[in-house]
């Protein structure tokens, strides 16, 4: 086939589409020639921080959207990041609880057996309905918090922003999936709880004492919840949004003991101040108006939590001493955890109604 020689002329005479254009931006990297291979669980963010791009610095000072490890540019707009020190929010478990995050989603429209849903009788159907609205109640709170700090965090630690993310991922799901509960039975949404033990997680201005309050004790109150969650459970389908809420608040409530343990060993300083923002929750978590403490912090959820105990013993005493017990292993299982942050001498710092609960110290 004869090639045109007018055309070839033309594409000899073709100017370089290159001229001028500025390519030096080929050559402003990171690192290179590091090679990230999947591990035992994929290629997760173990894998990839290697080298420079797994160096977090202690005080950030990149207040523009530049990723970490990246080339910086001079005369970028600063986005407004201002938790620079990484003890502030750092978290040594947040990257792999993020994985695990990630890789253990579901849906509650989808995964959970609805069809098992049956009957109940009205007062136990109302009780259960009581307990979900406060559960959702509770999630949007949990969600709305970690939504707040996010943009505050600078990219340079985008590991705790990650499980940030993650975590309002899982609390929508959970307020979507008790609300759906209160509502696909019949029994309708109920009573608000108050919200006062919920404003003190909101209005917390510094990171650590919002996880503190949030993560330590009140996710790891309804961590306790969603455990006994399965008692009271009438069907699979109950069994099953117990089983699943539990293991996403698992992840919530581990990063914030962490959280506490990290800035603990780093900053020691800091110890009167955490105990004083445990000291401007810790009230409210048995503040039912009366002389005793009850679960929850309301007496709304602690009288519908000993109906649905009552019904699965047979019994309404037996309902109402079985929600004591809970509350106590609620309160044991706080302790736990901040023994295991490093703060064991909380206990004697409780306020006297939760002290007189708990169960004598292990040697």
């Amino acid at each position: 086939m004869a090639v045109d020689t007018k055309t070839m002329e033309m594409l000899a005479t073709e100017p370089d589409i290159t001229e001028g254009l500025d390519l030096s931006w080929m050559e402003n990297t990171g690192e290179r020639g590091m090679h990230a291979k999947p591990g035992r669980r994929g290629l997760t963010l173990e894998e990839i921080n290697k080298g420079s791009y797994g160096e977090v610095p202690l005080t950030s000072q990149e207040y523009t959207m530049a990723v970490r490890g990246g080339a910086r540019r001079d005369g970028v707009p600063r986005i407004g990041y201002h938790v620079g020190k990484k003890s502030d929010i750092w978290s040594d478990n947040a990257a792999m609880l993020y994985e695990e995050a990630v890789q253990r989603q579901w849906s509650s429209a989808t995964d959970i057996p609805w069809s098992e849903l049956k009957p109940l009788p009205d007062d136990v159907e109302r009780a259960y309905s009581q307990f979900c609205t406060f559960l959702t109640e509770v999630e949007f709170i949990a969600g709305d918090t970690p939504a707040y700090w996010l943009p505050q965090i600078s990219n340079d630690h985008y590991e705790v922003k990650m499980f940030l993310a993650s975590q309002i991922m899982d609390e929508a799901r959970h307020l979507d999936v008790f609300r759906k509960r209160a509502l696909a039975n019949g029994g309708g949404l109920m009573s608000s709880s108050g919200n006062a033990g919920l404003r003190v997680i909101i209005e917390a201005k510094d990171f650590t004492e919002m996880s503190a309050i949030m993560h330590v004790q009140g996710e790891g109150l309804v961590q306790s919840i969603f455990r006994m969650g399965e008692y009271i459970a009438t069907n699979e389908a109950e069994k099953r949004i117990f089983r699943l809420s539990a293991q996403d608040e698992s992840r919530h409530v581990a990063f914030g003991v962490m959280h506490l343990k990290y800035i603990l060993e780093t900053e020691p300083e800091r110890r009167e101040e955490i105990h004083s923002y445990l000291e401007k929750a810790e009230p409210l978590i048995g503040a039912g108006g009366g002389s005793a403490p009850v679960a929850g912090g309301s007496p709304i959820f602690g009288t519908s939590l000993g109906m649905l105990f009552g019904h699965s013993l047979g019994s309404v005493e037996e309902g109402g001493k079985m929600a004591l017990a809970a509350f106590r292993r609620q309160l044991n299982e706080y302790m736990h955890r901040l023994e295991v942050a490093g703060m064991g001498e909380r206990r004697y710092r409780l306020p006297p109604m939760i002290q007189a609960i708990l169960e004598p110290p292990k040697n």
